[in-house]
């Protein structure tokens, strides 16, 4: 449960209709804010928006594709006019659709390599530049990007994927440094995999059970995980933390290689293959 109040705070969500952005819109509703749910999702932005006004919160749904500028700049727009102000910006929105045919560097179309970048760097770049003015006018405001643990190393495949992240993990990195002596925050959270419905109809039962081995903890993580990170994130909790990417990855990124099969020799008599 959040420990910081957030009454009378404004959190705009992008991709907030599923999964991770749709645990963290419940989060924040459940501490008092106003949450906006951005996404493309016509059918499942009305019903979230509903599932939070249920449980007490307010929520408010605004379809948005924020690929295009025009449709970010309303976005904003339409939140400043009604609410005056913009606490958090959360960019969770991504095309995670592509990743099937996200291969390696010679089996990627340029073509998906491009719509990858643009779904899910290009729209963290227009969010970000849109709701910049409000947030250094106010002194003050949030903004926390998803970023993946597919940012931190190299990968046998989702090269595109890898790569956009990668980029969010700088743009994160030169907007604290641009404009935190303005009052403004940006950090970054690098989820390893996630059970969410868009990873169930994407991803394989075998990517989880690779990732459960590599990783530390003894299960791989829930929509509500990476919630809770983005919340502290984004509370007054964190006021010292900018420019930084998070991991939520189970300990994925603090364990050698190696240790999957160390794990395996040791306590299963699995002996190593060549």
């Amino acid at each position: 449960m959040p420990t910081a109040e957030m009454t009378g705070r404004v959190v705009v969500i992008t991709g907030g209709a599923n999964g991770m952005g749709e645990a963290t819109a419940h989060t924040f509703a459940r501490a008092g804010a106003t949450v906006v749910i951005a996404d493309i999702d016509t059918e499942r932005s009305p019903l979230v928006e509903a599932e939070v006004r249920e449980r007490g919160g307010d929520a408010h749904a605004i379809v948005t594709d924020v690929r295009e500028p025009e449709q970010v700049a309303d976005l904003i727009a339409r939140v400043r006019a009604r609410w005056g102000r913009v606490d958090v910006l959360h960019n969770n929105a991504a095309s995670l659709e592509l990743t099937a045919h996200d291969r390696t560097v010679l089996d990627t179309e340029p073509g998906l390599f491009l719509e990858t970048l643009r779904g899910n760097l290009y729209s963290i770049f227009l969010t970000t530049r849109a709701v910049l003015p409000t947030m250094l006018e106010q002194g003050s405001g949030s903004i926390v990007n998803i970023a993946s643990a597919s940012a931190l190393a190299g990968e046998v495949q989702l090269t595109s994927y890898g790569v956009s992240k990668a980029a969010v993990v700088q743009l994160t990195r030169a907007t604290a440094v641009q404009y935190g002596k303005q009052g403004v925050r940006c950090n970054a959270i690098a989820p390893a995999v996630v059970k969410t419905r868009n990873v169930e109809t994407y991803g394989t039962p075998q990517g989880e059970i690779i990732y459960r081995r590599a990783m530390a903890t003894p299960d791989v993580a829930q929509p509500q995980d990476v919630a809770d990170a983005v919340y502290f994130l984004g509370s007054d909790a964190s006021r010292m933390i900018t420019g930084q990417v998070l991991a939520v990855d189970g300990g994925l990124h603090a364990s050698q290689p190696i240790n999957a099969d160390y794990r395996a020799w040791l306590t299963e008599g699995r002996e190593p293959v060549a």
